[in-house]
């Protein structure tokens, strides 16, 4: 009797602790619910409700089944295409194609929401130093990664069931559907583990999200290889978005492919929790060596700093630029085995490139699409600032005498003029690659560099927008990337929606001339940047009057 009592009362304290490890995670949950309230909805229903627009939309494009049958034909015995939508397992019914067109593309917008949201709740509250300030309170050491872990697989989750729900009232089958919406749902947690590990490995949170970022390319890579290459299929199943292709929504479903991204999962969140009672609370489990007590004398200007802060990441995004552009460049010789025969697919691209030439009209579309994507890091590139000033960063350095407006010129040169080169960078690149397939390097080179670098007053206004936010309301800052969503994804779908033209004049990337094919307009190249630098003239006033922090 009393061994019994001595055991249970050694017993106590022990399970007392491991229950303490998680105190705080409801309170946790919900800070970052309130944080992200606005965000976080506008991605999940833009994400989930995307596929089901094109089920209306593809019986319109091919309506007779040869087209359908020739579709799937075509789009099944093209590497090119595998290469960036993946395995073309059935596209003679709405689901198929709808399953074909998302699978591969909108699984990475949700892998990279996933790991931003993750590292913004864990790593990045540690960068600032309000994580240390929580910790001060009653909260377990696992809280925070629980909290965020939680947070961003119900979003995984919902985006699921919501896609698929949506499918389902478009008349798909509930089994295909479920299918699809499960499998963007895993990819989401295969990341979110993955950027929960990044957290613990990197001191600061562009690292852990630069770590995080690059699996996620390498995974897609192994993807997009598999798929193109008989010889090397293999490689898709070592990638999340391959197990999501392979569930093969609408063609035969296998769920039991769920259960390799369910145990990834687990694995890779043993590992970060594992891993986070090893380090120290604003420290990470990566070496990180000191630099110099002096700055050198290249870094002792607001631009050589802001260079040092952008140039990895700027490095990144020109290497995936040039990659993709010599592979569009090299699909636009052969894009008429896409639209095969359906004269409402030719139409599509027509409305998308503005030309009935269908490779002029493909270029035109991709120079678009690059334009889009180029939005993205401007964004990056300017809430940047942000970042900085949360990290408590800013305000030694103005404290030296360097003014609001020359440090903000700095950040802005990357913003400007980084996208600039990324642009001029898919110019190159993919008209390169198109005229060796065409044989006048010359002649297409010079027409998609122009059309590419058309795309800059589109880019700099959203950018403009950043900039104003961060100016005059700085905590709403992470609002911008969901104004940015809206922005790309009505040109991305909506001419295949055929959507009203004042629901597609809504993003400036509608403006732009549709270069190559169409004339060049400079009207409204000329008023889109009068809005861009209005923009940005605001945000550097409201930045130059408001408080620090």
């Amino acid at each position: 009797m009393t061994t019994t009592v001595e055991h249970a009362t050694a017993r106590a304290p022990y399970s007392s602790a491991r229950a303490s490890h998680l105190t705080g995670t409801w309170h946790l949950i919900r800070l970052a619910l309130r944080r992200d309230r606005i965000v976080l909805p506008i991605w999940l229903l833009v994400l989930a409700l995307a596929p089901a627009g094109t089920v209306g939309a593809y019986e319109q494009l091919y309506p007779t089944q040869v087209e359908r049958e020739a579709l799937t034909a075509s789009m099944g015995n093209n590497p090119s295409i595998a290469l960036l939508y993946g395995p073309a397992f059935d596209l003679s019914t709405a689901g198929g194609f709808t399953a074909w067109r998302f699978g591969t593309l909108l699984p990475l917008f949700l892998a990279l929401v996933c790991v931003f949201t993750m590292t913004r709740h864990t790593r990045q509250e540690e960068d600032t130093g309000r994580q240390e300030l929580l910790s001060s309170t009653v909260l377990g050491r696992y809280a925070a990664l629980t909290a965020s872990v939680v947070v961003c697989s119900v979003f995984g989750l919902a985006t699921g069931l919501l896609t698929a729900g949506a499918l389902i009232g478009a008349g798909l089958s509930a089994t295909g559907s479920l299918a699809l919406g499960l499998g963007f749902a895993s990819v989401t947690w295969v990341f979110t583990a993955v950027a929960a590990i990044t957290a613990q490995l990197a001191e600061y949170s562009r690292t852990a999200n630069g770590i995080a970022s690059a699996v996620l390319g390498v995974t897609f890579a192994f993807r997009a290889l598999g798929d193109a290459a008989t010889d090397v299929s293999w490689l898709s199943w070592l990638s999340p978005i391959g197990w999501s292709t392979q569930l093969r929504p609408f063609a035969d479903e296998r769920f039991w492919v769920l259960l390799i991204p369910l145990a990834v999962t687990v694995a890779l969140l043993a590992v970060a929790y594992a891993l986070q009672p090893r380090r120290d609370i604003g420290m990470g489990l990566l070496p990180t060596s000191l630099g110099p007590s002096g700055a050198a004398p290249s870094l002792r200007t607001p631009f050589a700093l802001a260079l040092r802060l952008h140039r990895g990441v700027f490095i990144g995004w020109l290497t995936g630029f040039a990659v993709m552009a010599v592979l569009f460049g090299g699909m636009a010789a052969g894009i008429g085995d896409l639209v095969g025969t359906s004269e409402q697919a030719r139409q599509v691209f027509e409305r998308m490139g503005g030309s009935d030439a269908i490779v002029e009209a493909f270029l035109a579309a991709m120079a678009n699409s690059f334009g889009m994507v180029a939005t993205l890091y401007a964004v990056q590139a300017a809430l940047r600032m942000r970042a900085e000033e949360s990290a408590v960063r800013v305000e030694p350095l103005l404290a030296t005498g360097v003014g609001r407006l020359r440090w903000m010129g700095g950040h802005l040169v990357f913003v400007l003029l980084g996208s600039a080169l990324l642009l001029a960078g898919a110019g190159l690149g993919m008209g390169l690659a198109h005229g060796l397939r065409v044989g006048d390097v010359g002649g297409q080179v010079s027409a998609v560099l122009v059309a590419c670098i058309a795309q800059l007053p589109a880019v700099w206004l959203v950018a403009g927008v950043a900039v104003a936010v961060f100016g005059a309301v700085p905590k709403l800052t992470n609002t911008v990337w969901a104004v940015a969503a809206v922005f790309l994804l009505i040109s991305m779908f909506g001419p295949a929606l055929d959507l009203d033209q004042a629901v597609l004049d809504v993003s400036p990337f509608q403006h732009i001339p549709k270069l190559p094919g169409e004339e060049l307009t400079v009207a409204p190249l000329a008023w889109l940047s009068a809005v861009a630098i209005a923009f940005i003239g605001a945000g550097m006033v409201a930045f130059r009057r408001r408080d620090i922090g």
